[in-house]
């Protein structure tokens, strides 16, 4: 069982994923990761979340940035979303959709392209 499970919408995030599961290493944290979009593999993604045993989610996308919205539609755990700079805007896109949920579907915003600080906020939450 994982304590955190990273999910990218794109395999082209790689570069922020590995951040992220720099710290998890070196803190020592269990993780899963998955390439699952919110807009292309909705059924799946659905399913990976329904059955993860994750304590807490790291979602990283970028443009509409819907994926970490998703995925605290589909559970309690704490959601951790990574804005990433895509697109003609740089991210700020992404930044202002993941931290403008609707009331009830909380999902905590770091930095854009901060997946590092994206694990020391998962490895606090665990902590607790």
């Amino acid at each position: 069982m994982a304590d955190v499970a990273v999910i990218a919408g794109s395999a082209s995030d790689e570069d922020i994923v590995s951040k992220a599961t720099s710290v998890l290493e070196e803190e020592g944290v269990s993780y899963d990761f998955q390439v699952l979009s919110a807009h292309r593999n909705p059924e799946e993604l659905a399913a990976y979340v329904k059955g993860s045993e994750a304590r807490v989610f790291i979602t990283i996308a970028g443009l509409s940035a819907a994926l970490p919205g998703v995925v605290a539609s589909l559970t309690e755990k704490p959601v951790i979303g990574v804005p990433v700079a895509a697109g003609t805007l740089g991210g700020l896109d992404a930044l202002l959709a993941i931290a403008q949920m609707p009331r009830g579907v909380p999902v905590a915003c770091v930095g854009i392209g901060n997946g590092a600080n994206a694990a020391h906020l998962a490895v606090r939450i665990l902590k607790v």
